[in-house]
């Protein structure tokens, strides 16, 4: 018998059925993946980040990954804006677009709509989004078969510092092992690249361009506190006259050292304490502050694109909703590359597990719904449609926010208009009987063309009367112009009352004559 077809993911790496419900790339304590880490940042200078950053760059990001997840906590603006862009993007509305209108098709775009109602997908989805500040993210997905069926039972975030990337490459992710750096297996990991730059996935991160903003900032932080620490509160100075002892100047030295901190000293009589205040602190404080906010202005345009929405830089109204557009500019494009980035990790490896192909594989999609005249949308369907127009219902569906009915759903229809009443009968007493005799039976073909001859001799009065109203005119008219602005005069007063009770009759009486012929017949 042939074997199987093999199944593989984006990397070419097959799909193991067996490893797809084990969790891999859990912490280890005294393994490689340990969840204890370093801190690098501690008393860090530009040479030692220069060495760190150049460390990344050769294959071993470990100590670069720490220093980012450091910065993250230690710098609350850059948590901030980082932080914003993340969550803008988990909670945007996820919809799924079905392949087409076939059945098969709408019950899959159904099964991963089901599985994305999960209250758990925004914590998932903003874990995911780690990738906006360190270039890189890994999720595991720990597959479910209890109910008989493949699909994701969770993603859990794993950190970053348990993988590294191929020196071949520096694409290709490798997962820690004790026993040395592995492949990922195949449709295990969500691995998602979001680049502030184009580059290596590690070189291509927020926080490899924020780390030199960050250590200025530190630097700065720290000579602010020593200038604060020491010209915060004016220099005391205490003077001792020149018969001093060396006792009287210790207790003098210990007056002025401990007052700042108890506001209270015992001093001799003789002697005196004064307090002198720096007249330049105040330009000097100015100078730290600024340095601050200009760094962060320079961590808020990496992270956001601008600066209106952080730090109330804005010269306007019409600036402050362009940098506002900026913010969602960026807002889409994490949006798209976060979709793309599910559709093929997840949802193409889940339909190949359930139905062994990704034909007819839905497509997930995350962004803010579009403003839409759905007034004006149904009004040109319903137009260019008769027109020739070809629209698929799921895509109508789609556009509305319906989603396709089920089998056994109740569905809204027209309501039933009654039918409109039969004419009164027309004619004498002879054209007010239907098709059959007096006596109840069928009528005969003698019956009906008497029917016919009576009908005609009734309407051959308005006939004759229109014909020679008509004549009259054509023979006193000059042109066939004048006909024709004769005729739209007197059409008010031409006798065609006559005429048009005739056309009745004869379709009464053709009818009449069918149901003669169908009775001859039988």
């Amino acid at each position: 018998m042939a074997n199987a077809p093999t199944l593989v993911d984006q990397y070419g790496q097959p799909i193991r059925r067996d490893v797809l419900t084990q969790e891999i790339a859990r912490a280890t304590v005294t393994g490689v993946r340990s969840p204890i880490t370093g801190y690098p940042g501690d008393g860090l200078n530009p040479g030692r980040l220069a060495a760190l950053l150049r460390e990344a760059d050769q294959g071993e990001p470990l100590r670069y990954l720490e220093l980012a997840e450091q910065i993250e906590e230690r710098d609350l603006h850059y948590a901030g804006v980082l932080g914003t862009r993340k969550r803008s993007v988990s909670q945007l509305d996820v919809t799924v677009e079905a392949a087409s209108d076939d059945k098969a098709d709408v019950d899959k775009a159904d099964m991963v709509r089901a599985w994305l109602s999960r209250d758990e997908l925004q914590d998932e989805v903003f874990d995911i989004l780690d990738a906006i500040g360190k270039g890189v993210s890994f999720t595991e997905i720990c597959w479910d078969t209890s109910q008989g069926q493949w699909s994701p039972g969770k993603l859990e975030w794993r950190d970053p510092r348990w993988f590294r990337f191929s020196r071949d490459d520096g694409k290709t992710p490798l997962l820690r092992g004790d026993g040395g750096d592995e492949p990922l297996p195949g449709g295990k990991f969500i691995c998602a690249v979001m680049r502030a730059k184009s580059g290596l996935p590690i070189r291509s991160g927020i926080a490899r361009l924020a780390t030199w903003s960050w250590m200025f900032k530190a630097f700065t932080l720290r000579d602010w506190a020593i200038f604060t620490q020491t010209f915060g509160q004016p220099i005391r100075v205490g003077k001792y006259g020149a018969g001093a002892t060396e006792a009287d100047k210790d207790t003098l030295f210990n007056a002025v050292a401990n007052i700042a901190g108890d506001c209270a000293a015992i001093v001799p009589e003789s002697m005196n304490i004064e307090f002198i205040e720096s007249k330049s602190t105040g330009a000097n404080l100015d100078l730290y502050l600024k340095r601050c906010d200009w760094l962060d202005q320079q961590i808020s345009k990496a992270v956001l694109g601008q600066t209106a929405t952080t730090d109330a830089v804005t010269g306007g109204l019409g600036s402050g909703k362009e940098h506002r557009q900026v913010q969602e500019d960026i807002e889409r494009a994490d949006a798209k590359a976060l979709s793309a980035i599910l559709n093929r990790d997840l949802i193409r490896v889940w339909m190949l597990l359930e139905y062994g192909t990704v034909d007819g594989c839905p497509r997930l999609r995350i962004g803010r719904a579009e403003d839409r005249d759905v007034k004006q949308l149904v009004e040109g369907v319903k137009d260019l449609v008769p027109m020739g127009l070809r629209v698929s219902k799921s895509w109508m569906n789609d556009q509305l926010g319906i989603p396709d009915p089920d089998t056994a759903d109740e569905l809204l229809a027209a309501p039933v208009t009654p039918s409109p009443s039969p004419p009164p009968p027309i004619g004498g007493p002879a054209l007010q009987s239907d098709s059959r005799a007096p006596g109840g039976g069928p009528a005969t073909r003698d019956e009906v063309d008497a029917l016919a001859t009576a009908a005609e001799n009734i309407a051959q009065g308005g006939t004759d009367a229109m014909i020679d109203y008509i004549r009259g005119l054509v023979d006193g008219a000059t042109s066939l112009q004048a006909v024709q602005e004769s005729l739209v005069k007197a059409r008010p007063n031409m006798p065609e009352a006559q005429l048009t009770r005739l056309m009745r009759i004869a379709l009464a009486m053709a009818e009449l004559s069918g149901r003669a012929d169908i009775a001859a017949d039988s």
